[in-house]
């Protein structure tokens, strides 16, 4: 499904990335908010969330990455390319070789992602303390990242719920399902996303 789907990226896609953005916002509001109350600020950081090695597992966030990726100059997408391909043949060895897998995410560029408004749920929600309610309706609660424990560890806790941002992108995400008819599943990798680009 994946070597197909990319043709689904235009008016049968649209509503639902346009969907998709608004979720987006909401989350970048929460947790600037949270960022401001915690006074957290991760741009000096050294333990780089970008070299780790997230799963995602929507359609939506494929198609999201992959209209940021075809809004950047074909010589900028030949070049996403082969750094992601490189992190793929390294991640490869590395799980061959037993060595945990830390490598620079292939969108960051001299510390800036060169796709930070397409970037996907977890990079804009990862290091502040949270709580989601799971199937069962209870109560889980998530710790801050490393840089922000060394930074923040006075700080009360300030809720900082993801529950309604995983519903409603599941939500969207079967809606998606639905209407274009897919079935498959789907856990990648940034860099595996941006390989199968076409």
């Amino acid at each position: 499904m994946i070597e197909d789907i990319s043709k689904f990226h235009g008016d049968d896609a649209q509503p639902f990335l346009d969907s998709l953005n608004s979720i987006y916002a909401d989350m970048d509001r929460e947790y600037s908010r949270a960022a401001a109350y915690y006074s957290f600020d991760c741009t000096a950081c050294q333990d780089i969330c970008c070299q780790t090695r997230f799963y995602h597992h929507t359609y939506l966030e494929y198609l999201f990455i992959l209209e940021g990726f075809k809004a950047q100059s074909s010589n900028v997408q030949a070049e996403i390319k082969a750094r992601a391909l490189n992190v793929i043949r390294q991640a490869a060895e590395l799980d061959e070789n037993g060595t945990p897998v830390r490598l620079m995410c292939p969108l960051n560029v001299e510390k800036l992602c060169i796709l930070y408004a397409h970037r996907p749920m977890i990079c804009r929600l990862h290091g502040i303390p949270h709580e989601f309610q799971n199937a069962t309706g209870k109560r889980v609660l998530g710790s801050g990242c490393e840089t922000f424990d060394s930074m923040c560890v006075e700080k009360r806790y300030l809720t900082f719920d993801r529950t309604s941002f995983y519903r409603d992108m599941a939500v969207l995400e079967n809606q998606l399902r639905q209407a274009l008819g897919i079935t498959d599943k789907i856990k990648m990798t940034i860099a595996e996303m941006l390989s199968s680009f076409r």
